[in-house]
């Protein structure tokens, strides 16, 4: 007899991925996860007891393969150019995969994987986009304050737009999208005296 495949959390969690990826999280269940990997559902409710705890999993499995390419992908660029590299990364993540944007970044996930994501706390209480901020307050000579508040508009902006986009099946492209986020987002940081070249920032290349 054939010695029988041992199905791990990593393997549970990328059968889950992929069906969040192909169909939205209704379509994540301990049946179809067990389907997916050719099992019976014994491995994936003894690796994670109930659907609950296979969501938070799940959630943040899928947050890692959304953003877990972006702190490389900023490396080495200039502020300006790593913040709007993380602005077109989060409009792709909603075009590319819309059903794992939908579930990390859209859905009520306190209903969903039944935990607050952030407390008691609002989200507005948080640093949007902190790396972004540091990056921008270390090379210009303006205050951190008017550089996270020019940064949250400018994230809040390119949120609603990839939202809407998934709302309007992707009749805009996403190639219109990123202007429209980067045209945005110079005029916020022009408000606060970062003034750049435009011909400086090749959207192509970023």
């Amino acid at each position: 007899m054939g010695r029988k495949t041992k199905i791990t959390r990593e393997m549970i969690l990328e059968a889950a991925y992929e069906l969040l990826d192909e169909s939205g999280i209704g379509a994540v269940a301990i049946k179809t996860v067990a389907l997916r990997l050719g099992s019976s559902t014994q491995p994936v409710s003894w690796q994670f007891g109930s659907m609950t705890e296979l969501k938070k999993e799940l959630f943040k499995y899928a947050a890692m393969k959304l953003y877990g390419s972006l702190e490389d992908e900023m490396k080495g660029r200039n502020a300006i150019e790593a913040f709007f590299i993380s602005g077109k990364h989060y409009l792709s993540g909603a075009c590319d995969h819309p059903h794992v944007f939908r579930f990390v970044n859209v859905d009520d996930t306190n209903e969903t994987i039944g935990e607050r994501i952030f407390g008691e706390k609002s989200i507005f209480d948080f640093q949007f986009n902190e790396d972004a901020c540091k990056l921008l307050t270390a090379q210009y000579d303006i205050s951190a304050e008017a550089i996270g508040s020019a940064v949250r508009d400018i994230v809040i902006y390119t949120h609603g737009l990839a939202v809407m986009m998934i709302f309007d099946n992707y009749k805009l492209s996403k190639e219109t999208a990123y202007r429209m986020m980067y045209d945005v987002g110079m005029m916020m940081l022009g408000n606060i005296g970062i003034e750049v070249n435009k011909d400086m920032i090749d959207l192509q290349k970023i």
